[in-house]
């Protein structure tokens, strides 16, 4: 097969989508590492909005899989960390095949996935890799594997302790939004809309049909 055949394959519209996103991403998250100093901060829109540069060891918006488990069991950060680093491959590489048994569907919620696809990349290219390159430029102590994402967007909305009437997190402290990247926000805008419109981005549309000829129509035998 070659390039060009390739590039006319239905998938590869949305595969090429979730590759400008793993790049818009790796930029912007460059650029922060690069040039600002791990809790620095530029105020954009006074306190409400600001670039903070932030690595964290976990998930979306900074949560940690021992964070997430700790009420109901112990997990230490590293173990959790390796865990969800293999997962994340697992569960992206489970979202590309699922990408493509949408297409069919001509509902759009493939390029909502492609978008699911392309965040998760993004975050999993620093779990993975991170710890390696980045180790001498600040005493990083992690490795392969063991990486953490580079999140720089802060949204001040509300922070403060959990009401303890609040399942498994009451009492803690938690703040939203806390800072996320562009990979962050991919993911879960897509998995808002996915859920707010499962119904009709899962519903696959009927096929067009050729109109009936009208009567009195001349048909060419």
């Amino acid at each position: 097969m070659d390039f060009a055949s390739l590039l006319r394959r239905p998938a590869t519209r949305y595969f090429l989508f979730a590759l400008a996103i793993v790049i818009v991403d790796q930029i912007v998250k460059l650029v922060v590492k690069l040039n600002m100093k791990q809790g620095e901060t530029i105020y954009v829109f006074g306190d409400w909005f600001k670039i903070h540069f932030l690595e964290n060891p976990g998930a979306a918006f900074g949560t940690t899989l021992s964070g997430l488990l700790s009420p109901l069991v112990e997990v230490s950060e590293e173990t959790g960390k390796l865990i969800l680093t293999i997962f994340s491959v697992f569960a992206a590489g489970f979202i590309g095949w699922f990408m493509t048994t949408t297409i069919p569907y001509g509902t759009g919620v493939t390029w909502w996935l492609a978008a699911i696809l392309g965040g998760a990349i993004g975050n999993i290219i620093d779990r993975v890799f991170y710890g390696l390159w980045f180790a001498p430029l600040n005493d990083y102590e992690g490795g392969f594997l063991h990486g953490r994402v580079v999140d720089m967007f802060y949204l001040d909305i509300w922070q403060g302790i959990v009401p303890d009437w609040v399942p498994l997190w009451g009492g803690t402290y938690m703040a939203l939004w806390p800072v996320f990247n562009v990979a962050d926000a991919f993911i879960s805008t897509s998995l808002v809309v996915i859920l707010l419109f499962q119904n009709r981005l899962f519903t696959r549309k009927a096929p067009a049909t050729p109109a009936a000829p009208a009567v009195g129509d001349a048909v060419v035998g």
